[in-house]
Order: structure tokens, then sequence, then C-alpha cells
């Protein structure tokens, strides 16, 4: 009996950068709740946008954002992770070095801190992400615990992210490429898989009641959590071999016809 329902959201749920749900969905987590199933959005976004994105969903749902940082639930902070101070220096000194092309944001349980002179990367945090943010001249100046450190570059990220970001940090922060665009950097202990076995030991939920959906590489953490897990069609190779299943992409609405099939009455 399928008991938690969790997904990644961009590139799984729905297309990268995207503000609105569609449908189908928002009714099957009513029907979800209804029949006693949480359902749990697991994302590298900030709660705040992951709020904006469910805002037409009246049920309690479950949102294990900045990768597992954030856990939320019923209007409470569940688990909240920062990120060691001096780490977090020597990352933004980094990212700064790396020129203009490159944009990046400090994650705070207070929303987004950013330095960014350029509008289309500012509309589309806000536009496209709905994020809470606020833009500053030093992120470093603001007292803020730090959730989540995440470097955008158009087109992709992944080469600088796999070969050098990633490498540099081993050991000291988990890092990771969260969607072909994002480097993100978290405490070393955060992980959404993590993420997700606090909230079934919280819940007093199994594995083997758990599903979960992904496409890249910050998900396959959730793929080790659940019993079952999927991997949707357009998925990284190596999410698909985590993965215990395969669904249809978010273009097919892949999620909600799984879960549909699933977890119907």
């Amino acid at each position: 009996m399928i008991r938690l329902v969790a997904t990644d959201i961009d590139g799984t749920l729905i297309e990268e950068s995207t503000s609105e749900l569609y449908p189908e969905i928002i009714s099957e987590i009513g029907r979800l709740s209804h029949n006693g199933i949480l359902f749990c959005a697991a994302s590298g976004r900030q709660l705040f946008s992951l709020k904006n994105l469910f805002r037409n969903v009246p049920e309690k749902i479950c949102y294990i954002a900045e990768n597992g940082a954030h856990i939320h639930y019923n209007g409470r902070d569940l688990f909240v992770t920062p990120m060691e101070r001096e780490y977090v220096e020597q990352i933004v000194y980094q990212l700064r070095g790396l020129g203009k092309a490159y944009e990046f944001i400090v994650s705070t349980p207070k929303g987004s801190l950013m330095e960014t002179k350029n509008q289309g990367f500012v509309d589309m945090i806000r536009d496209g992400y709905g994020n809470r943010f606020l833009l500053v001249e030093d992120v470093l100046a603001e007292a803020l615990p730090t959730l989540k450190v995440a470097v955008y570059h158009p087109g992709s990220i992944r080469a600088l992210g796999e070969e050098r970001l990633i490498p540099a940090w081993s050991g000291r922060v988990q890092a990771c490429v969260a969607g072909e665009e994002w480097v993100d950097f978290m405490d070393q202990s955060v992980d959404k898989g993590m993420g997700l076995e606090k909230v079934q030991e919280f819940f007093g939920i199994l594995p083997e009641e758990t599903m979960a959906f992904g496409d890249n590489s910050n998900d396959i953490g959730l793929m080790k959590a659940a019993g079952y897990s999927y991997a949707v069609e357009n998925a990284r190779p190596e999410v698909k071999q985590a993965a215990r299943f395969s669904c249809p992409s978010y273009r097919e609405k892949g999620v909600y016809t799984t879960i549909h099939k699933m977890c119907g009455d």
C-alpha cells in the first residue's frame, strides 16, 4: 500500500523553470490526500518557490526544499540544515571569479540573496521559479544562515560542474548538478534521499510504502529511499540506473498517469 508520493519538480513533474501546474496533478493530489496518502514535493527550489507553485493545492503537502536542507509541513519547519559559514564564503568567492556569464544565488530560510545586475536572470528567478529574493551588494554581509548556494549558466553548466566545481568540494559540502543549468552546494549531510528518509521517519512511513520520481543527478537519493522509484523517460542515465521503474516524461504527464494508475481507488 502506498502512503507517500514524492516527486522532483523541474524536468520531472513539469518543464524546467516554470511556475504553473497542470490541472490533472492538482486534482490528483486532492485525491491522494482524501485517501490518506501524503504528497511530497522534493526539489532544489526554495520553499517559497514551491509554495507558489502549489498555491492552488488546498491539501496539506510536505516540502523537501533546497535539495533537503529545508523540510516543511503544515506551516512549520520540520528540519533546517544550514551550511558551515566558512564554506559558504569560500564558495561565493569562487563563484564570483567565474565571470559575468555565471550567476549565483544564496538561499536562506527567509528567501534568496542575489548580487546580480542581470535583469533577465532576475526575471527568470521571479517569474519562472517564483522565488522570494532580495537584491544586495554583498550576499555575505547578510547575517542569515545559508541553506544552499547555487550557480547558474544558461544552456549547460554540467561540464564545469562535473569536471571542476563538484570535485573541488568533495568531502566538504554536498555538491551536485541540479538541472542542466545549475550546480548546487549544500551541507555535507544534505541530500533529497536523506530528506525523504527524514519525512518517512517523521510520519512513520516505510520505504516500501513510498513512491518517488526524478530525472537528474540530485534525484538519485530519492530513487534509493523509495521502494517504488521511477525515472521519467527524459531522465539522466545514472538516474534510470538507480530507479526500479520508468515512466513517461513530464511532456506526457508521466508522474500523474503513474500515480493515478498505482494509487487508484
